[in-house]
């Protein structure tokens, strides 16, 4: 069974796990629209048993900001992230997907490139968008 993680925001991060042979089979970064042609081809050619995607929408905790600019950018990509979690939802329903919508957790995301490889083994070069979508299926 493939499980699929998303990580939305302007650059939607997805990783796909392979419950069956227990590793992710591709972790990849794109905008939304080629995100969601993507999920729709794993579902028609391999299924989809599982979305997991973070959902800035059941944010429980906010991350300080050092200038008042930093904090205006922030809540501006913070409505914009909760509008593709919203979308998501509407995807993944539409497309008759079960799905986790889970909250952000402090500290669980952002590993670095080498971090991530020791912990999965993938090897190949990773946004930290990719990474935090993979970090949300791996070993599932």
């Amino acid at each position: 069974m493939l499980v699929i993680g998303i990580d939305p925001g302007l650059h939607t991060g997805l990783a796909v796990w392979d419950t069956s042979s227990r590793q992710l089979l591709d972790v990849r970064c794109s905008g939304i629209i080629d995100a969601m042609r993507y999920l729709r081809e794993l579902q028609e050619t391999r299924g989809i048993g599982l979305v997991v995607f973070e959902d800035a929408r059941k944010r429980k905790w906010i991350p300080r900001e050092a200038t008042i600019s930093e904090a205006r950018g922030r809540a501006q990509g913070a409505g914009s992230v909760k509008r593709d979690c919203a979308i998501w939802e509407a995807i993944c329903r539409d497309y008759r997907l079960p799905f986790d919508a889970l909250p952000p957790k402090a500290g669980m995301t952002k590993l670095s490139a080498d971090a991530f490889a020791r912990l999965t083994g993938w090897a190949t070069r990773t946004s930290n968008h990719a990474r935090d979508a993979a970090m949300l299926v791996f070993g599932r």
